[in-house]
């Protein structure tokens, strides 16, 4: 999982703004706390989708603060995360990779694509196709 911190505040209409510090384009709102879970995790990763279509860097995310609400994202999206910062650290585009894995293009956007149900073992075989190694580390739960 990947945990950006978030702020709420009241807005004036009696819901609550969400925004998140890591990533300024973030802006949603909710009609109560429940509500935020979804809606922040929702906006999170469409900014980081647009970010990845617009070729940008992903900032990592800042230390939660205690008591401090976060937009959580599966594992399966920090994956698709990782995989792309690596893309950028190689300077590898998607056309690179998929002529690399022997693959049509759109396999690579799919990869890519953060509400697309990946395998784990797609992702895993792109990374060795950057020289990285996929890690997998069970942590007790914050």
């Amino acid at each position: 999982m990947i945990r950006y911190p978030i702020k709420l505040t009241k807005d004036s209409d009696g819901t609550l703004l969400i925004t998140a510090p890591d990533l300024p384009e973030v802006t949603s709102f909710a009609v109560d706390a429940d509500d935020v879970v979804l809606r922040a995790a929702d906006a999170v990763a469409t900014a980081l989708q647009g970010r990845i279509s617009d070729r940008k860097e992903i900032p990592a995310p800042s230390p939660v603060k205690r008591g401090q609400r976060v937009a959580v994202l599966s594992t399966l999206v920090a994956a698709k995360l990782a995989l792309y910062r690596a893309m950028l650290e190689t300077n590898t585009r998607k056309a690179d990779l998929a002529r690399r894995l022997k693959v049509h293009p759109p396999q690579i956007d799919r990869l890519l694509d953060l509400d697309h149900d990946s395998r784990l073992e797609q992702i895993e075989n792109a990374a060795q196709a950057l020289g990285r190694e996929m890690h997998i580390e069970l942590v007790p739960a914050a």
